[in-house]
């Protein structure tokens, strides 16, 4: 089996790559190949070494994606994109990268199948952004895409382009929409989520977050550990279960800020919460006030996929994960 990840050098990303090193045989099939791409140079893990191949690349930029499909991989992760925020603030950026890029990347799929039979399986990191409030109270499958930021909508226009080539035969995709992924190791970014994992990782090291909105803002998430088990389940599935609609909400948790602070303090103690600092921002917050709040995952858990059950588990697999197994 050859596998594509691209977007390798992304938190998820590198989570992926980092447990297909110590678990080879986890898609069902040895991994005989692993190209890893990204715009920033990815680093393959020495249990992979002599398998696994870097590529520094701009997904948008003219012969990228033939290149990357040329060799024919059978699995084709597709996680690379530009951030919501960012997204926002820089348009033409956006589209070029988040929709220019993957229409560039089914077409090379496409334009390969002509030369001679292939059909590879890709699994697109989709996102919550594609619905537009109002919302529901519970969000179920049927609920409308209809995105009102530009990061939405690039992902959306992508959802509806994977549905229609994996119709026509050209391969076999899966759209995963991820919740808000936290904790995210590392340092802040450009997203407008960015905070939710700010307000937990920062004192969780002892060092002081800000948080921009109100503790009753409530939101949809799910720890890294269980991202990288959606991109894993959804890869070696049987797709025929799915049916024409491609794309699938992924199960996640529902909790307020309040909540994560209630569960920090649970496990960190007083000391980790006064590291939050309040300091309102009325960008984030109008950004915020436009996602969804709560899910009924229903399709994705008949498919098998799984979340974490609350946020005191998220706390601990970071800690497990990022910190040791234990706070500094």
């Amino acid at each position: 089996m050859h596998v594509l990840v691209i977007g390798a050098s992304g938190m998820v990303g590198r989570k992926l790559v980092e447990r297909l090193s110590k678990a080879p045989d986890v898609l069902g099939t040895p991994i005989r190949r692993l190209t890893l791409a990204d715009a920033v140079a990815p680093v393959a893990p020495q249990a992979l070494t002599g398998i696994a191949g870097t590529l520094t690349i701009d997904l948008a930029a003219s012969g990228t994606a033939e290149k990357l499909v040329a060799e024919r991989p059978d699995i084709i992760f597709h996680l690379a994109a530009i951030v919501s925020g960012e997204a926002e603030a820089e348009f033409e950026k956006g589209y070029a990268v988040n929709l220019d890029g993957s229409r560039q990347l089914l077409e090379a799929v496409r334009m390969e199948a002509m030369r001679e039979p292939y059909c590879p399986r890709l699994v697109f990191a989709s996102s919550l952004a594609v619905f537009g409030a109002p919302f529901p109270e519970r969000i179920d499958d049927d609920f409308l895409a209809a995105p009102l930021t530009s990061y939405g909508t690039q992902k959306a226009i992508t959802e509806l382009l994977l549905a229609d080539y994996t119709r026509k035969g050209i391969l076999d995709g899966v759209g995963l929409r991820l919740p808000t992924i936290c904790i995210r190791p590392g340092v802040p970014n450009r997203a407008a989520s960015g905070f939710f994992s700010n307000i937990l990782r920062e004192p969780l090291s002892g060092r002081e977050a800000v948080l921009p909105v109100e503790e009753g803002v409530r939101h949809w998430f799910a720890g890294p550990r269980a991202a990288v088990g959606f991109f894993l389940h959804a890869a070696r599935m049987e797709t025929a279960r799915i049916g024409p609609r491609r794309s699938l909400t992924m199960p996640g948790l529902s909790a307020t800020v309040a909540d994560q602070i209630a569960a920090l303090r649970r496990i960190a103690g007083d000391a980790a919460v006064k590291l939050i600092r309040r300091e309102r921002d009325p960008l984030i917050e109008q950004i915020v006030s436009g996602w969804p709040q709560n899910f009924d995952a229903r399709r994705a858990h008949e498919l098998g996929f799984r979340a974490e059950a609350d946020f005191d588990e998220i706390i601990r697999t970071h800690i497990e994960d990022e910190l040791g197994g234990r706070l500094p």
